[in-house]
C-alpha cells in the first residue's frame, strides 16, 4: 500500500511571495522523494500567484471549514501521516483528523513561533526592550498547546528550539529542528571570471560566459555575479507579513537618508508580493528609494543587487530574504532579530547592526568596498553549505518519522498533557464548529 501525506494548509503555496511557501514546497520534495502520495488541502480560496502543485504531481484539493464533509473526505483518503502547517489549521482540523484517523502522525510546521513574533512587535510598539515574560501571551496558549496535541512539531529556528525547551518546557520528544533544506552551493573560482559574470542557476538555466572544465566545481546553484556588476541595494517580502512592512518603513525615516547622503547616486529597489496603496505612497525617484512590486524572478532582482538591506525589528523565525541573498551571491545588512538562527557559529554574509547610524554606515562600506564586499560574499556560501545541507537534515527527519511511527503509541501515552488538551480544548472548538456547521445548514 502506497504511503499517503496529507497536507492542510493556511493557503496554497505561494513560493515566490513568502519563505513559507518555498519551506513547504522542500518539504513536499523530501516526502516525494520516499514516494509518498500527496493531497494538499486548503480552505482558502487559490491565489493566481500559488503553484501548480499538480504539476509536480501533488493531488490539490479545495476543503471547507465547519464542515463535516472534510470528515467523510480525510477518513476514504486515510493518511498515514497529516501535516498542519501552521498551529491555526491544526485548531480547525486536528479534532477531525484525531476522531476519523487516529493511527495518523499529526505533524506541526510551525513556520515560526508565532507567539514571538507578537511579543517582539508588542514590545516595539510600546518602545521598550523585549523580554521573556512578554511571550506569555494568548497567542502561546494558543501555539504551546497545539505543539502538545500533536505528535511532532518542525521548528525552523535554533533559537526558538531553545526557547520552547526553557521558557515552555516542552519535551524535545515533542520536537524536530528542521530549518530550510538547501542544494550545497560553491562559489566560483575568481581565476574564471574575466569576461562578464558567470551564472549557475538550474531555474535561470543560462551562464553567460564559458564554464570551467568539467569537475572544477561541484553542481551549484545560486547567481554569483561579480562585484563590478552589481548596482544598487535591494530588500524584498511580503508587504501582508508586518516585519517586512515595518522594515520598508524604518528604512524609509530612519536608514536610507543616511545612506543616500554618503551615495547619492545610489538607489534601493523594494520588491515585495501585495504592495499596499500605503507601501505605494513611499516611492520617490528623486531620492531614489523605489517601490517596485511583486518581483516576476525573486533571485533575478537579487542577483542584480550589490547590497540587500533587511532591517527587521521584530519577527521569528528564518528569514527567506536571508538565504536568498546568499544563494544569489549578494551580500546583506541587517539586524540581530533578521540574522537570528541564521548562521550558526559562522561569520555573517555582511554585517549585523541595530542602530539607524550604525546600519547605514555597514551598507556604505559593504557597498563600496570590494575587498569587504567578496568577503562577505563567500561567508554566505559557508553558511548556506553548513548551516542548511538538504540531504543530511531530510535524512535526519525521515529518520525521525521512521521511529516515530514504529512507537507512536507509547509516545503518545508518554505526552499526556497532549492527551489532555485533546480531550477538553478541543471538545469546546469541535462543539463550536459543529455550531457553525448548524447554523449554516438553516
Amino acid at each position: 500500500m502506497q504511503k499517503k501525506l496529507f497536507i492542510i494548509g493556511t493557503v496554497f503555496p505561494e513560493p515566490n511571495s513568502s519563505a513559507a511557501g518555498s519551506r513547504m514546497l522542500q518539504l513536499i520534495e523530501l516526502f516525494q522523494q520516499q514516494a509518498w502520495e500527496i493531497t494538499f488541502a486548503s480552505a482558502a480560496a487559490e491565489s493566481e500567484f500559488a503553484v501548480d502543485l499538480s504539476a509536480i504531481g501533488v493531488n490539490q484539493v479545495s476543503i471547507e471549514l465547519n464542515s463535516s464533509s472534510f470528515n467523510d473526505f480525510v477518513r476514504e483518503l486515510n493518511p498515514q501521516i497529516v501535516l498542519f502547517d501552521r498551529f491555526m489549521t491544526e485548531e480547525q482540523f486536528g479534532w477531525r483528523v484525531a476522531d476519523n484517523c487516529p493511527n495518523a502522525i499529526r505533524i506541526l510546521d510551525t513556520e515560526d513561533l508565532h507567539c514571538l513574533r507578537h511579543a517582539r512587535h508588542q514590545a516595539l510598539k510600546e518602545n521598550r526592550e523585549f523580554t521573556s515574560s512578554d511571550l506569555l501571551n494568548e497567542h502561546a496558549k494558543r501555539e504551546i498547546a497545539s505543539i502538545y496535541r500533536c505528535d511532532l512539531s518542525l521548528i525552523i529556528s535554533e533559537f526558538e528550539m531553545e526557547l520552547l525547551r526553557t521558557v515552555f518546557r516542552v519535551d524535545e520528544a515533542l520536537l524536530h529542528y528542521l530549518p530550510f533544506m538547501l542544494e550545497p552551493l560553491t562559489s566560483p573560482n575568481p581565476s574564471f571570471q574575466k569576461e562578464g559574470s558567470l551564472l549557475c542557476n538550474q531555474s535561470l538555466g543560462q551562464r553567460t560566459s564559458s564554464p570551467p572544465e568539467k569537475g572544477e566545481w561541484p553542481k551549484v546553484e545560486g547567481v554569483f555575479k561579480p562585484f563590478e556588476e552589481k548596482q544598487h541595494f535591494v530588500t524584498i517580502g511580503n508587504f501582508l507579513h508586518p516585519p517586512n512592512w515595518d522594515a520598508v518603513q524604518y528604512l524609509k525615516t530612519d536608514i536610507w537618508p543616511l545612506i543616500k547622503k554618503q551615495l547619492p547616486k545610489a538607489e534601493i529597489h523594494i520588491y515585495g508580493a501585495y504592495t499596499s496603496e500605503k507601501a505605494k505612497q513611499l516611492h520617490s525617484k528623486k531620492d531614489g528609494f523605489l517601490i517596485l512590486g511583486r518581483a516576476e524572478n525573486a533571485k533575478e532582482v537579487v542577483s542584480k543587487a550589490k547590497v540587500l538591506l533587511a532591517p527587521l525589528r521584530f519577527g521569528a523565525g528564518l528569514k527567506g530574504k536571508l538565504v536568498e541573498a546568499m544563494q544569489c551571491g549578494t551580500p546583506s545588512v541587517t539586524t540581530s532579530i533578521g540574522a537570528e538562527a541564521m548562521h550558526g557559529n559562522l561569520p555573517w554574509s555582511g554585517t549585523i547592526a541595530d542602530s539607524p547610524k550604525d546600519f547605514a554606515k555597514a551598507a556604505v562600506q559593504l557597498y563600496a568596498d570590494k575587498e569587504t564586499w567578496e568577503i562577505a560574499h563567500q561567508n554566505g556560501v559557508e553558511i548556506i553549505n553548513q548551516v542548511y545541507p538538504k540531504e543530511k537534515l531530510g535524512e535526519a527527519f525521515i529518520e525521525r518519522l521512521k521511529t516515530l511511527r514504529s512507537n507512536l503509541e507509547n509516545h503518545r501515552q508518554q505526552n499526556f498533557i497532549g492527551s489532555m488538551l485533546m480531550h477538553h480544548t478541543m471538545r469546546s472548538t469541535e462543539f463550536m464548529s459543529r455550531w457553525i456547521e448548524a447554523k449554516n445548514s438553516r
